[in-house]
């Protein structure tokens, strides 16, 4: 009889954050199969979980994936994590969840902390529609982008890294002119931040020091006001 996979959410930041559910379902599985096995294992030490770790990341997700479905098909219970939030959501994950439910295997979600909506809930914008659009494209296809998402009547979710936050808010500018915007940082940690304002109030606010930390941008559809 085949086993099962797990599709575990972990904490965004707080390892506080971490469900009872999950707890218990990475110390009942046969193996853990984990974006960084080096941020993992921080998780898994703090909640005394010794359950066997195995590397699942975007370099070696085709060949891993076809891997962990033959260990499923012989028995083993198998859970996917990501270094951070919900797998397969902007991080590895739909390969192995894809090839499983093809061959008929249970796949069970352990849902958990996910930067979109942590973002979205305290960001002050509109959550009735939300378009998740995660990373931008760095170059190719980038501005094509930014065309198919002006006239989107929802709200735009965006991740970003800190070295690259201030030239999306630039081009958000550039192409969408001065939107209502909200910028998360940090989501649950000690330094935590959500700006609500105008895109050249973000960018006079975000450039006063190097920003640091992981960022959700979010873009309030056009004509959106404050008033």
């Amino acid at each position: 009889m085949a086993g099962t996979l797990y599709v575990v959410g972990t904490p965004i930041g707080n390892l506080s954050d971490l469900t009872f559910r999950a707890e218990t379902t990475l110390k009942a599985v046969n193996l853990i199969a984990a974006e960084d096995t080096r941020t993992s294992k921080k998780l898994l030490r703090h909640y005394n979980i010794d359950t066997p770790l195995i590397a699942y990341h975007d370099n070696n997700e085709i060949n891993q994936a076809r891997n962990l479905v033959n260990k499923l098909n012989s028995g083993d219970s198998i859970a996917i994590i990501s270094d951070a939030g919900t797998p397969c959501i902007s991080d590895p994950g739909y390969r192995v969840v894809n090839l499983a439910k093809k061959e008929r295997i249970e796949v069970i979600t352990i849902p958990g902390p996910s930067a979109v909506t942590a973002a979205l809930s305290v960001s002050g914008l509109p959550t009735d529609h939300f378009y998740f659009e995660g990373f931008l494209p760095p170059k190719k296809g980038r501005r094509t982008h930014f065309e198919l998402l002006e006239s989107l009547p929802a709200t735009v979710v965006i991740f970003e890294s800190p070295h690259k936050v201030l030239r999306t808010l630039r081009d958000i500018h550039n192409y969408w002119g001065n939107r209502i915007i909200s910028v998360c940082r940090e989501l649950t940690k000690i330094f935590e931040e959500s700006f609500l304002g105008t895109v050249e109030d973000a960018e006079n606010y975000f450039s006063k020091s190097k920003p640091k930390g992981e960022f959700v941008v979010l873009v309030a559809k056009k004509g959106y006001t404050l008033d």
